[in-house]
């Protein structure tokens, strides 16, 4: 098995799965706190491999303000679904149409229009869960005749009625797409719509499974796992999710997954017909495949997520990642006396980053010892068989000062003016560098730089003004100072009045690794910076299409440039309408001794 099949595979997925994605935004609002044995999560079998739901209602003035602020991203969101069903179109024009329909749905409408044009009920229960790898939504419907009126807009829109199949006296549209091997089925089932991505040659009992006429022998409703996850992590019960990367790895390395396997099957089918290379030599997936993904699984077994704080205002989340035990013993008891790591930021942009390049210099060489020890045998993890191999000498060379004493970075920055794209943003702000030797890192610099050589600076904390030669280059002043455990450069007036207090900050608590401060005005500023970039590269493209003439390699070539630069674009308007909503965003990392804990809040205008 090919390393590059899974990567093409995922990405004949993303499209769908953004179909998906979109269809349940803003209305996984709820899920099942009681046992009614027909709620979404009475139909999610106890070893799914992910999920997604919520355990309670959002009250009306949470729901309105989660929405308006849906609404504020949504066209950009829209232009997004559009250009990746322009993506798609050369390979697969019909799922590109289906897409486009389904775009079209939320074209000009608000998340409650969509709602209830669609029969949705913003305030009932739903699921997003894994049949194995296998995609399928669930939620309760206010208007089941809606639903249907929905489907049928998406099938006047693709102009294809999509095929009625029945199981049983249950009947459900199907959409197959021979390009990936699957089939994407709509339904409704008593007051429930079921949308599920599966197999094109899917068996009976997965499709009932999906449809939910077949029930799970446990359910995550049965033994309250995500009931029990949020109390152990403080998640709120308005979602939480888990992905048991224990059961989600092996079951994309060992072949025996329905979804994949018919995925990886078109795929193989496709290469055949290019290469001749025959389909069954492609599909040969060894043993070892599945004990690799075990063994790399249990280095990292899970994933969890949920809101800490939902309201109006404010927008908290929580995100575990479960680490083996070694892992959170190297560094759940580190501190690392980086200045600022230990406090919010109060710069607009304030962002701190641990690197403490002794401690990861001593884990992940013991990391690479351990693969070279014991190699990975599946041919599809040869490349990270290398790369530890690599990592060992990087990690010896690493310890060669001032590299090997560094403790982490600190940047914050005051103001920052993107410009109008063309040259480098001008900023003022403080960049910090933690060492064990800021005298032996400010030493080298004065060697590479000799403009430096002449500055005397002490360990105090006072600054010392950069020589002209320097300040030319900024095109503004600059000053240096020496702490105890880092240097610091301040760039723009009045930086040099804030260096000595920036030494004396906190350093980091015990397993702190990062720390960010964001407010909405340097959000906004930071967006404009990229949009400026996106926009001079579209034009650098542009050119380079006019150059190379009209051949038909060319015009492929500039319609590909011009598909990412569609994407890129609806991605930073969607960034741009939430940065103009935004008040301020925090986050903060850490590791304890189950894994990494980040949180992040975010509080709205």
């Amino acid at each position: 098995m090919k390393r590059q099949h899974h990567f093409q595979l995922g990405n004949t997925m993303r499209p769908m799965k953004r179909a998906l994605a979109l269809g349940v935004t803003g209305i996984l609002l709820a899920a099942c706190s009681h046992k009614d044995k027909d709620a979404p999560l009475a139909f999610v079998p106890a070893d799914t491999p992910y999920v997604a739901a919520n355990l309670d209602v959002l009250d009306d003035s949470t729901r309105e303000a989660l929405f308006a602020q849906a609404n504020a991203q949504l066209p950009a969101q829209v232009a997004q679904m559009k250009a990746a069903a322009d993506e798609l179109k050369a390979k697969d024009p019909d799922a590109a149409n289906l897409l486009r329909a389904f775009a079209s749905e939320f074209d000009g409408k608000t998340i409650e229009q969509f709602a209830k044009n669609t029969g949705l009920d913003t305030k009932g229960y739903s699921a997003f869960y894994g049949l194995g790898l296998a995609p399928v939504a669930r939620f309760q419907l206010s208007d089941p005749a809606a639903f249907d009126a929905f489907v049928g807009r998406l099938e006047a829109a693709y102009g294809k009625k999509l095929e009625v199949a029945k199981v049983g006296s249950t009947s459900y549209r199907r959409y197959v797409s021979k390009e990936s091997g699957t089939e994407l089925i709509l339904a409704v089932v008593g007051k429930q719509a079921v949308a599920a991505l599966l197999p094109a040659d899917v068996s009976d009992h997965l499709l009932r499974e999906a449809l939910g006429l077949d029930r799970p022998a446990k359910s995550l409703q049965d033994d309250g796992r995500l009931a029990t996850l949020a109390k152990a992590k403080g998640y709120g019960k308005q979602a939480v999710g888990l992905v048991d990367l224990t059961r989600l790895l092996p079951l994309i390395a060992s072949g025996k997954d329905p979804l994949f396997m018919a995925m990886f099957k078109a795929h193989a089918e496709t290469e055949s017909a290019k290469t001749g290379e025959p389909v069954a030599n492609q599909m040969q997936i060894p043993a070892s495949c599945e004990t690799d993904a075990g063994r790399i699984a249990a280095r990292v077994p899970s994933l969890s997520f949920g809101y800490t704080r939902l309201d109006a205002k404010h927008q908290d989340m929580r995100m575990d990642l479960s680490l083996a035990s070694d892992i959170t013993q190297a560094f759940s008891g580190l501190k690392v006396a980086l200045p600022g790591l230990g406090a919010d930021g109060s710069a607009p942009f304030d962002v701190s980053f641990a690197l403490p390049v002794t401690e990861l210099r001593t884990f992940w060489s013991a990391q690479a010892d351990a693969v070279a020890a014991k190699p990975f045998t599946c041919p599809a993890l040869a490349d990270l068989n290398d790369g530890f191999a690599k990592l060992g000498p990087a990690m010896q060379k690493a310890a060669i000062p001032p590299f090997g004493d560094l403790l982490g970075v600190r940047i914050a920055l005051d103001s920052l003016d993107a410009g109008n794209g063309q040259g480098m943003p001008s900023f003022t702000g403080r960049i910090v560098v933690g060492t064990n030797n800021p005298a032996g890192l400010l030493a080298m610099g004065q060697m590479m730089t000799p403009a430096l050589a002449q500055l005397k600076v002490t360990a105090d904390g006072k600054p010392v003004a950069l020589p002209a030669d320097m300040t030319r280059i900024l095109s503004q002043p600059g000053w240096i100072a020496m702490g105890a455990k880092a240097l610091a450069l301040g760039i723009g007036n009045g930086e040099d009045a804030k260096l000595a207090d920036t030494l004396k900050q906190p350093g980091g608590d015990a397993g702190q690794m990062m720390r960010l401060h964001l407010d909405g005005a340097m959000y906004q500023s930071w967006v404009k910076l990229m949009m400026d970039k996106a926009d001079s590269l579209a034009a650098m493209s542009e050119a380079m299409a006019k150059a190379e003439g009209d051949s038909a390699d060319a015009a492929a070539a500039a319609a590909a440039r011009q598909q990412a630069a569609a994407r890129t674009h609806a991605q930073l308007a969607s960034m741009q309408a939430q940065a103009a909503r935004v008040q301020s965003i925090s986050s903060e990392a850490h590791v304890d001794g189950n894994g990494l804990v980040i949180t992040s809040q975010t509080e709205w205008k």
